[in-house]
């Protein structure tokens, strides 16, 4: 182990060395972890073993000092997140939860908060930063405080960064589940009233459920796809997508969910989506349908009800899109699910059976 740390102290003299004389052309790291990464390049395009002689109290110092200057790139992020932290609290009881109570509204201090959420947006894209941000109890602070904010500039800004920190970190999804984040995003997705929280709220809940077993269960707990339902049927083209896309994903991801969606009456409020005037997001649809109707006895049936009028609209359907380059992968669904549910009851298409 002394050997490996000894080396990889070689390999950052080295490095440091040519950066400062000007012989290496790549860009100075911001952190730790920057540094680190450019020690173990800088090993692995040498074929040295790790030198034999004693590294100098004079070089030893010049090493801690190019260390001390390249950590402070992440000290300071974190002293401005806690900058914007305190922009945030000391606005704390300004909320939408507070009945009534919007009081006058300095623009300027409005934009601070929205600055102080998108520098915090920003930070947090570094993981180590969201966890810190977490442990500094800015998530917290943003579930309490922001994303229930009287200004929608607030409330989509404090989404997008709860979004940001939960996307690929299981530590900070399950830490946001636990101060019951999913509830208040839930909401905002259902019932909004400014169309970029609902859109930006959904991403948040995205990133809580996908591949998250614990934010499925508190998902689904919570009526869950009943707002994924009522997204399809939004106004919001943005909206609708993604919420049909996310309907996809998790049926695709989690089958064992297509009981609970069918007993919702999902497939018959799927077809009346279809019958919506044709959109690019009819794809993720046409795709939850098949989910559903596949290895799924029950959704077989209720595609199948007569009254429903599928196979009809599906042959309509492939006619529209034969030809469309871009609505190629609509077209499959729609012949996938038509071979499904129909197949043999009707041999008189001459579009989809050939």
């Amino acid at each position: 182990m002394l050997t490996v740390i000894y080396r990889i102290f070689h390999n950052l003299i080295s490095l440091f060395t040519a950066m400062a004389e000007g012989g290496d052309n790549r860009r100075h790291p911001h952190n730790l972890q920057g540094v680190l990464r450019l020690a173990v390049e800088a090993g692995a395009a040498g074929d040295g073993q790790a030198p034999s002689v004693p590294m100098s109290e004079e070089r030893k110092e010049w090493l801690r000092g190019a260390l001390a200057e390249i950590s402070k790139g992440q000290l300071n992020e974190v002293e401005q997140m806690k900058r914007c932290l305190a922009v945030l609290q000391k606005d704390g009881m300004n909320t939408k939860e507070c009945e009534g109570e919007e009081g006058q509204r300095d623009e300027e201090e409005e934009d601070e908060r929205e600055t102080a959420l998108e520098i915090l947006s920003e930070f947090c894209e570094n993981l180590d930063n969201a966890r810190d941000l977490m442990v500094l109890g800015g998530l917290q602070l943003c579930v309490s405080h922001c994303v229930g904010h009287v200004q929608s500039g607030v409330r989509w800004r404090a989404a997008q960064l709860l979004a940001t920190c939960a996307q690929n970190m299981p530590e900070v999804q399950l830490h946001l589940l636990a101060i019951d984040a999913l509830p208040k995003l839930l909401r905002l997705t259902d019932s909004d009233p400014h169309p970029t929280v609902r859109v930006k709220a959904l991403y948040a809940v995205s990133c809580l459920v996908r591949e998250q077993e614990a934010g499925l269960r508190a998902f689904v707990s919570q009526d869950g796809f009943s707002v994924l339902m009522r997204g399809m049927q939004s106004e919001d083209e943005r909206l609708r997508t993604k919420s049909a896309f996310l309907l996809l994903n998790l049926l695709s991801a989690h089958p064992e969910q297509k009981g609970t969606v069918l007993s919702m009456g999902m497939a018959e409020q799927l077809v009346s989506v279809l019958r919506s005037p044709h959109s690019s997001f009819h794809e993720h649809v046409l795709g939850a349908l098949c989910c559903l109707v596949e290895d799924c006895p029950q959704g077989l049936k209720d595609c199948r009800s007569s009254y429903l009028g599928l196979d009809e609209l599906l042959k309509h359907r492939a006619r529209d899109l034969q030809g469309r380059e871009e609505c190629q992968e609509e077209l499959d669904f729609c012949k996938q699910l038509r071979a499904t549910c129909f197949q043999g009851q009707q041999t008189d298409d001459n579009g989809m059976d050939r």
